[in-house]
């Protein structure tokens, strides 16, 4: 195994490898990560390896980190053909990962979910490169149950996922949130009905969600000219357009866009967020201690979004519909409740700030140096 001499005693910077992403839930819990590496050594070394996904392209660049591709598709969910030509895209993409970690010669490679950190956490595996896995939702993804047999190190966000992974390997520290979402909790809402416009916060992802779009529209349909409703939408690219205009019909005040990449100061000024229940959604508006109405995705693979949400759920931080129930007229007559209830607000924001882990990205950095036998002088083992 790579490390096994003199260097595990050395406290010089690291070079770390992310595998995976393609949607927000898998990259910004890395980039989390990757902020926390940063942070501890401004020497140390960062590659993001994904699939070449607009959001990478966009994102990664713009914080600064270097970024390479490794061309794979999924293969659950999809039918028996296309199965068989992504099978076949496999041998070339652990070739094409090969040479990306002999070129960058990483201390680790962590896998971060999604079908792209497949072939790059196995082609460490296969150079003898230490490996490590997260895992975000409550209910495992197929590429970290298969991995999970290749890395020294799973880390997990929530206990329900536990029993998918070797005791030895297992660490529960949470999901990491980006540094940004931890500078600040957002106070507790005190303001009485009428005192402030209302302000909605509706994130369907990364890519939007259309069905929690289209209701929407016809949600504000019945809340037309209501002065004290203020709503922040993010459409995703299709979209866009068509919530904008429904918004400006029917007379609310508004701030749509595709993508918020200032996604912090979008949360601190709702009073109530609107989102899928995604677990990085869920582990970020934990960290904003903000309530929520979580709209879990139907299609996720096991139907994981339940899962992820019921620990907030449970404490009373936040409500869950499914979309087979979800309406315009529902959502509207949500929205009204909760404006003209911020009493009800402000004690489901109490009991979601304390179901947060803020810690969560420290934890597992201060695991991962130790892995590789280059933890600061502070620091010591955890886990």
């Amino acid at each position: 195994m790579k490390g096994d001499d003199d260097s595990r005693n050395s406290t010089t910077s690291a070079r770390i490898v992310f595998a995976g992403g393609g949607t927000g839930g898998h990259l910004f819990p890395a980039i989390a990560l990757a902020e926390e590496f940063r942070e501890r050594s401004t020497a140390t070394e960062i590659l993001f390896i994904g699939s070449g996904r607009p959001l990478e392209l966009r994102i990664l660049p713009e914080l600064g980190f270097a970024y390479d591709a490794v061309r794979i598709q999924g293969i659950k969910g999809m039918g028996r053909w296309h199965q068989f030509k992504s099978a076949l895209r496999i041998p070339g993409a652990i070739r094409r990962s090969m040479g990306i970690l002999k070129k960058f010669k990483p201390d680790i490679v962590i896998g971060m979910g999604g079908y792209s950190a497949g072939p790059v956490v196995f082609a460490a595996w296969l150079m003898r490169i230490r490996t490590a896995l997260h895992e975000q939702n409550a209910l495992p993804g197929i590429t970290n149950r298969i991995l999970s047999r290749y890395v020294k190190r799973a880390f997990l966000s929530f206990e329900d996922s536990q029993g998918f992974f070797d005791a030895g390997k297992r660490r529960i520290f949470g999901n990491p949130v980006r540094k940004d979402f931890l500078k600040e909790m957002a106070p507790l809402p005190d303001e009485p009905p009428g005192s402030k416009p209302f302000t909605v916060f509706i994130a369907g992802g990364s890519q939007g969600a259309h069905r929690i779009n289209r209701t929407m529209i016809e949600a504000v349909d019945r809340l037309k000219r209501k002065t004290d409703l203020f709503v922040i939408h993010q459409t995703g690219d299709a979209d866009e357009a068509m919530v904008t205009a429904a918004y400006g019909k029917a007379g609310i005040e508004h701030r749509v866009k595709a993508f918020f990449s200032d996604m912090v100061d979008q949360y601190r000024q709702a009073d109530l967020i609107i989102c899928r229940a995604g677990a990085t959604t869920v582990a970020e508006v934990a960290a904003m201690g903000k309530p929520a109405v979580f709209i879990p995705f139907p299609h996720a693979a096991d139907n994981h979004q339940v899962l992820n949400a019921a620990s907030l759920v449970s404490a009373g931080g936040a409500e869950l519909i499914e979309e087979a129930g979800l309406s315009g007229a529902l959502l509207a007559e949500k929205l009204s409740d909760y404006a003209e209830d911020r009493t009800k607000l402000r004690v489901m924001a109490e009991k979601v700030r304390k179901m947060g882990r803020q810690d969560a990205a420290k934890r597992i950095v201060d695991d991962v140096l130790w892995l590789i036998g280059k933890p600061a002088p502070a620091m010591q083992k955890t886990g």
